[in-house]
């Protein structure tokens, strides 16, 4: 049941500020699609520009 979990975990398209990262890649703020930053997976979300945003993983990422 937990590698279950974990690949449902692992295929979230979106996280916010605080949270950690399901899967490494390149994601970027919603706000400034043209900004991505490389993430690995468990790493904690930052704010973006010192205000906290939704990451979502960019479609050069994605495996």
């Amino acid at each position: 049941m937990k590698r279950i979990a974990l690949l449902r975990e692992r295929s979230t398209p979106s996280a916010s500020t605080g949270t950690h990262c399901p899967a490494s890649g390149m994601w970027a703020p919603v706000d400034s699609p043209d900004e991505a930053h490389a993430f690995f997976e468990g790493q904690v979300f930052p704010a973006f520009r010192g205000i906290p945003t939704l990451w979502r993983r960019s479609a050069a990422g994605q495996d």
